[in-house]
């Protein structure tokens, strides 16, 4: 078995259960290091298997050797049924968060004899701390994204869309190392800045409009997260001001978060800030998210997250402020927790103007 399964059984024998199934699409290639849409984890002390169809049969063997292959040429539950009664298990454990009812109800009707036991957060908590590999893969995807940030930086010009603008940037990381898009890319330009979550539109890019851009690579299953703000060939002073706001308050946050802070510790550095420079209200988000296999992970940086953040984690850092009417500027890196200070990966510039043509 490879160290990350012995580390979940580790966490199953604290809880005391004697196996568990992972249907969840991250937690499975985490721990099997299968990337197929489809199969569940069956994990004890003795065992390791990997159960799903025939589309990926040749592909378990491929990407997960340390599994045992169990086929499925019928319904998942009936598969599932069989092979918890190999194992012996009357009480298995399964994600909650991953699991659907109407699923939950098939498993319980196929194994009634069998005690499923919910448990929330046993492969999340392995995930957060990112291995010598995982921090290389982000590392990669954060290049590729950083790459793509510059170039349309440098090509941006009044009269573009926000669609044009977001494809040109869809093209730059698929064609210089990216496998997909890490999550939508965000490219909101004049008012539409202050949605902090805006969809692209067709709106033309209006020269001196701030404009929002977020947007990340997948690599090797892997997500980066970036954001950078500007106006395209001029700012007015209240702008200015704005941005320098939230950069201070960004940079403020990458120099004083440290493992053991809780999330409410970490967001406070910047929070305070804003709402320090009279924008209280206007920052309406967390300061970040863990960022892996998934865009959105454990541990954050939130008002509401009283959680540690532990050494080796993976965070961003994305302080932001939006006025209704007017726009929005949030900057965006992503940083790996450590003991005494972070080491900020992203490395894309940060300006407030860009030349636009």
């Amino acid at each position: 078995m490879n160290l990350r399964v012995q580390r979940l059984i580790e966490a199953l024998e604290r809880q005391g259960l004697p196996g568990m199934l992972i249907s969840g699409t991250e937690n499975r290639r985490y721990l099997s290091g299968f990337s197929g849409s489809a199969g569940v984890l069956i994990i004890t002390p003795q065992a390791a298997r990997l159960a799903t169809d025939f589309r990926y049969y040749e592909q378990v063997r491929e990407q997960a050797p340390d599994f045992e292959l169990v086929e499925v040429p019928q319904r998942m539950e009936q598969v599932l049924a069989r092979e918890i009664a190999d194992l012996g298990l009357t009480r298995v454990g399964f994600e909650s968060a991953a699991l659907t009812y109407e699923t939950y109800e098939s498993w319980r009707k196929a194994m009634p004899q069998v005690e499923l036991v919910p448990t929330t957060g046993l492969v999340e908590g392995l995930r957060a701390i990112k291995d010598e590999a995982e921090l290389a893969a982000i590392t990669e995807a954060v290049r590729v994204a950083d790459q793509a940030m510059e170039h349309i930086m440098d090509t941006i010009r009044p009269g573009m869309t926000e669609r044009e603008v977001s494809w040109e940037l869809e093209v730059h990381m698929r064609t210089h190392g990216a496998e997909a898009l890490a999550f939508t890319t965000i490219v909101a330009a004049g008012p539409h800045g202050a949605m902090s979550h805006a969809v692209v539109t067709d709106r033309p890019i209006q020269r001196g409009d701030p404009i929002v851009i977020d947007m990340g690579a997948r690599v090797n299953g892997y997500c980066s997260d970036i954001t950078r703000s500007f106006c395209v060939g001029e700012a007015d002073e209240r702008y200015l001001s704005v941005w320098h706001t939230v950069l201070e308050a960004q940079q403020a946050a990458e120099r004083g978060i440290r493992a053991g802070m809780t999330g409410i510790q970490a967001d406070a550095i910047a929070r305070d800030l804003i709402y320090g420079a009279g924008y209280e209200g206007q920052f309406g988000h967390g300061l970040g998210h863990g960022v892996g296999l998934a865009i959105h992970e454990e541990p954050r940086a939130s008002m509401a997250y009283a959680g540690v953040i532990p050494a080796g984690m993976v965070l961003t850092v994305e302080p932001g402020i939006y006025i209704p009417g007017w726009g929005g500027i949030r900057i965006e890196d992503m940083i790996v927790v450590g003991e005494d200070g972070s080491t900020i990966l992203t490395g894309a510039r940060k300006v407030p103007v860009v030349p636009g043509g």
